[in-house]
C-alpha cells in the first residue's frame, strides 16, 4: 500500500523533499501546503559542490540556476581564490520545478491551524489525514528554546549594470568594508556579465535588518567598485541562525512526535546558517526509508539532528570566539585566520564535516583572538553568562 505524505511549509527543505520523493517514490500520495502564494519565498540559496554526496549532487545540481568553478574572498590582510564548484538556486526556479513535479499536489495560500503526526487541520476546519506529516515551517523566532543564537543577517539587491563587471566567479566574502558593528562582509554572485546579486551581510547580536541603511551600503559598494547601476531587478532579505550553544533535547523534546525538516529540525550549518546541504541530504535519505510513517520518521530525524549537533561542536566554539571573545571591529580576523588553511579543510568546513585534526588546525597558529580573552568562552556554558 502506498503512503500518504503531507509536507507543511513550502520552504527549501520541504520543496527538496517533495522533488526527491516524487522522483524516487512515485507511488506516494504527496501534498505540499504553503501559506503564501508562492513556494520558497524570495531567496537565493547557495552551496558548494563538495557540500553533499555524489549521489545527492546528481539530482541537486540540475536544480541550480547558476554555477561557477571558483570563488574569491577578500580581507584586510588576505585575498584568496578557492577552486571548486559553487552553485546557486533561486526560489523562483524552485517554485517552477515543484509545481511542474506536483501539478495537483501543491496547495498554496493554505493556512494551517494545527499539525499532528497523522493529520493537518487547516484554518477553515478541514482535516487532512496522512501517514507521514513533516513540519518544515522554519524556526519559531529569534528567541529559540534550546538554542543560544546570534544571527547572520543580510539585505541583497539583484542589479543590472550599465557595463560588464570584473568578476569571473562569486565573491563570497569581501570583508574590506567597514567593520564597525561586528563581522561584516559583502557577498556578490555574478549571474551574467552585467548582472549580479550584491548582499550586505552582518554577523550580528540582533536579528533586526535596517533595509534603508543596507541599501545605501550596497549603492556605495557598487560605486567603489566602479559599477554603474542601470536597473534594480529585485531585492531580498534574510536572517540565518548562528548557534553558540544549547540543548538539542530542549530544542526538540522527545514528547514532540511530529517529524520536522530544515531549520525547524535544527538541520543547518551552525556557523554559516546555510541549510542546503542538510536539507538535500535529508531529502535523499528520506526517499530511501522503507516505512514512511510519522511514528518511525520522527525519531529518525530527531536522532539525525542530535548526531549532527554533536558533530558540530567545533562550529559552536568558533561562534563563541567570534561573538563573545573578539571585539566587534576585530571579528573579521577569525575568518581571515581560517582562510589560511588548505582547500580540503575549507571544503570540509562548509560541508559541516570537520575532522578532529581539522579542528586543531583551525585553532592552531597565531590566534585571531588573544588567548586570555578566548579561554573563558571555550566551554558551552560561557555563552549564557
Amino acid at each position: 500500500m502506498s503512503s500518504s505524505v503531507i509536507l507543511v511549509g513550502g520552504g527549501l527543505a520541504n520543496c527538496l523533499i517533495a522533488i526527491r520523493l516524487k522522483a524516487a517514490r512515485p507511488d506516494i500520495r504527496l501534498t505540499l501546503l504553503e501559506g503564501a502564494g508562492r513556494l520558497g519565498g524570495n531567496h537565493t540559496w547557495s552551496f558548494h559542490g563538495t557540500d553533499v554526496s555524489t549521489a545527492t549532487l546528481a539530482w541537486l545540481q540540475p536544480l541550480a540556476s547558476h554555477g561557477w568553478r571558483h570563488y574569491d574572498v577578500r580581507f584586510p590582510g588576505r585575498e584568496r581564490r578557492v577552486d571548486g564548484a559553487y552553485y546557486s538556486l533561486t526560489s523562483e526556479h524552485l517554485h517552477d520545478v515543484v509545481i511542474a513535479a506536483l501539478p495537483t499536489g501543491v496547495l498554496l495560500n493554505s493556512v494551517v491551524k494545527e499539525v499532528a503526526g497523522d493529520r493537518v487541520t487547516l484554518a477553515g476546519g478541514e482535516v487532512l489525514p496522512a501517514d507521514l506529516v513533516i513540519d518544515g515551517r522554519g524556526l519559531k523566532g529569534p528567541s529559540q528554546p534550546g538554542m543560544t543564537l546570534r544571527f547572520q543577517k543580510f539585505f541583497g539587491q539583484h542589479l543590472r549594470l550599465a557595463a560588464p563587471h570584473d568578476l569571473t566567479g562569486p565573491l563570497l566574502m569581501d570583508a574590506t568594508v567597514s567593520q564597525a558593528e561586528g563581522y561584516r562582509f559583502v557577498y556578490v554572485l555574478p549571474f551574467t556579465a552585467t548582472e549580479a546579486l550584491i548582499e550586505d551581510t552582518y554577523y550580528s547580536d540582533s536579528a533586526a535588518v535596517d533595509d534603508g541603511e543596507l541599501r545605501e551600503n550596497i549603492a556605495r559598494y557598487a560605486v567603489d567598485r566602479g559599477w554603474r547601476v542601470q536597473e534594480l531587478v529585485r531585492e531580498e532579505t534574510g536572517v540565518l541562525p548562528i548557534v553558540l550553544d544549547g540543548d538539542p533535547d530542549a530544542f526538540w523534546p522527545l514528547a514532540d512526535t511530529v517529524p520536522r525538516s530544515g531549520l525547524r529540525a535544527g538541520l543547518f550549518h551552525h556557523t554559516t546558517g546555510y541549510s542546503v546541504p542538510e536539507a538535500a541530504a535529508l531529502a535523499h535519505d528520506l526517499a530511501g526509508q522503507v516505512r514512511l510513517h510519522s511514528a518511525s520518521i520522527a525519531p529518525w530525524i530527531r536522532n539525525r539532528m542530535r548526531r549532527r549537533w554533536r558533530e558540530q561542536w567545533i562550529f559552536r566554539l568558533l561562534n563563541r570566539l567570534l561573538f563573545l571573545a573578539a571585539a566587534p571591529a576585530e571579528r573579521y580576523r577569525v575568518l581571515e585566520h581560517f582562510y589560511r588553511l588548505p582547500e580540503p579543510v575549507i571544503e570540509r568546513f562548509y560541508a559541516g564535516r570537520l575532522t578532529a585534526r581539522d579542528a586543531l588546525r583551525i585553532l592552531s597558529g597565531t590566534p585571531p583572538v588573544p588567548v586570555r580573552r578566548a579561554l573563558p568562552y571555550l566551554l558551552p556554558s560561557s555563552s549564557r553568562r
